[in-house]
């Protein structure tokens, strides 16, 4: 696959995952915009305008620049922007938050397929304020984002789907690969160790620890891996994503040490 074929297709994962999201959130009941989500501070409405916020900024629109009291649950510069466009938009409406994200996205899908970014070491002209990523980091990360809210939101309304699609296939395997590295760097595991996951729709994924104490990928599945890890996709997504607690995880070898990864395993902002 070249780099403008890879490119195009995070472009159409995103912008499937945006459909999705669009057709969940105009069946909402005006009741469940108000839900919590498994995000700190945050219910279905600050969800969605978090996404939309995003959306606009790249589709070319305004940057927020509110002076905030930042609540307690933002603990990062990337939070602190985040909630700018939180704030923003709190006293929108859900369909205006709807219409905000179609319209931005749409706007920004167009400009995407008819002229294409064909080189993924490039920079954007758009981005968010003070976030230094090539094309390829941007659209690799999109479909993950709007995918990962579409889900805190299901969860909160209780309304699951979307679980086989492209975008979560996408995810599901993109913060697989961050397994090496909390294995090697968050678990503190010593040279040696090796670490298999299983994530249902997903094929296997092993990690090694090399003698520069870092976790590299395994072209091949050990037979007897130091650990193993067997967890369905939502399981893994909602550690992964550092939504909720280790709740349904089948171990197998070194137990300590699996608890040690699962409860580091939150690498999602």
């Amino acid at each position: 696959m070249t780099d403008a074929e890879r490119l195009a297709d995070y472009v159409e994962v995103w912008w499937g995952a945006v459909h999705d999201h669009l057709d969940l959130l105009e069946h909402l009941a005006p009741e469940e915009w108000s839900a919590p989500t498994d995000l700190p501070g945050w219910d279905v409405h600050a969800c969605v305008a978090h996404t939309a916020h995003l959306e606009s900024v790249l589709a070319g629109g305004p940057e927020e620049s509110l002076d905030l009291e930042l609540p307690g649950h933002v603990r990062s510069v990337l939070g602190a922007y985040c909630e700018q466009g939180v704030a923003a938009r709190r006293g929108r409406t859900p369909d205006e938050l709807i219409n905000e994200l179609r319209e931005a996205a749409t706007a920004r899908h167009t400009t995407l397929v008819a002229s294409p970014p064909t080189d993924g070491s490039q920079r954007p002209d758009v981005i968010f304020r003070g976030v230094d990523w090539t094309w390829a980091t941007l659209l690799r990360n999109r479909p993950l984002d709007v995918w990962m809210h579409d889900q805190d939101v299901r969860r909160a309304v209780g309304r699951r789907g979307a679980m086989d699609s492209p975008a979560a296939q996408h995810a599901a395997d993109y913060l697989l690969e961050s397994l090496g590295f909390v294995l090697a760097k968050r678990a503190s595991a010593p040279t040696g160790t090796t670490l298999v996951a299983r994530v249902e729709g997903s094929a296997p994924v092993a990690f090694v620890v090399d003698g520069d104490r870092r976790g590299v990928r395994l072209e091949h599945v050990p037979a007897d891996p130091t650990v193993e890890l067997r967890m369905s996709r939502e399981e893994f997504i909602v550690l992964a994503g550092g939504r909720r607690a280790p709740a349904d995880v089948a171990v197998s070898g070194d137990e300590g040490l699996a608890i040690a990864v699962l409860n580091t395993m939150a690498v999602t902002p």
